[in-house]
């Protein structure tokens, strides 16, 4: 599922608290690539972090606020801004993940059922979007965090249930050209791993991806059969995390997984 663009992306909650950060910068005379390179004790975030913060489409930690507030000198005003508007503010739903997506430079995924959008062929998206050729093309520009110079392409480990490999969508001739694109997907920002096919571990409850912020935080997303959502609670992330690990620690190698997705073409899908 591509999360749509239907909706504004942005926060209500949070757009107050970015619109004050962006006044103190301007104060400063200071661009956003300033202020980025400034961040985490010199370590900095991308610029387009500090965009999305400003433009209330992704929230920051308590941290990274105080952070800034003495950064920019604000005399604790953002702090307060903080604990009023951000501290209870939901993340945006659903459609706001592909923001998430975008600013996040670390994505690890688990997929149950089918090829993550990331890693999807035109023709294999065309078949789950149904035809629909916007979607298609929406899906496809997601992809380019993938090859981007600037930021940085983020880090990317994609867990994949054996089944997706045996799981036909539209034809043989699509399969063999996806399961060939994900055998050639693996590189040094990028893997991609088989979790052999079984039921009793926690990842069989269904597909999920947790995105690691520049803040350090962790946000994600998960998807039904009306919508997907994006959640930030503890307790949730911390459950995913549990799932991940297991799942984890039953995956194949790098090597062993493009061996076995390449078999797995050749012998059930070339035509």
């Amino acid at each position: 599922m591509t999360p749509r663009r239907l909706k504004a992306k942005v926060s209500p909650a949070l757009l107050p608290f970015g619109r004050r950060l962006r006044r103190f910068r301007d104060a400063k005379g200071w661009s956003q690539d300033n202020l980025a390179a400034r961040a985490r004790d010199g370590q900095g975030v991308t610029p387009q972090y500090i965009g999305a913060v400003e433009t209330g489409r992704t929230r920051c930690t308590m941290e990274f606020a105080k952070e800034i507030d003495k950064i920019l000198e604000a005399n604790g005003e953002l702090v307060t801004l903080w604990e009023d508007l951000v501290k209870d503010a939901a993340f945006p739903v659903w459609f706001d993940w592909v923001s998430v997506e975008e600013t996040a430079p670390e994505l690890v995924s688990y997929s149950l059922g089918l090829v993550h959008g990331l890693l999807q062929t035109p023709e294999y998206a065309s078949v789950l979007l149904y035809g629909d050729q916007d979607a298609v093309e929406a899906r496809m520009r997601r992809q380019d965090i993938l090859t981007r110079t600037e930021p940085p392409p983020p880090g990317c480990s994609f867990l994949i249930d054996e089944a997706v490999l045996q799981r036909e969508v539209g034809n043989p001739q699509i399969m063999y050209e996806q399961l060939n694109r994900l055998a050639e997907m693996s590189g040094p920002n990028l893997s991609v791993q088989v979790v052999p096919m079984r039921g009793d571990h926690l990842g069989s409850i269904g597909s999920f991806t947790i995105a690691t912020l520049e803040d350090l935080r962790e946000v994600a997303y998960v998807e039904c059969f009306a919508r997907g959502f994006t959640m930030e609670d503890g307790e949730d992330v911390t459950a995913m995390r549990k799932a991940l690990r297991e799942v984890r620690s039953l995956a194949l190698p790098i090597g062993m997984s493009k061996d076995l997705i390449r078999r797995t073409a050749e012998e059930r899908w070339k035509i």
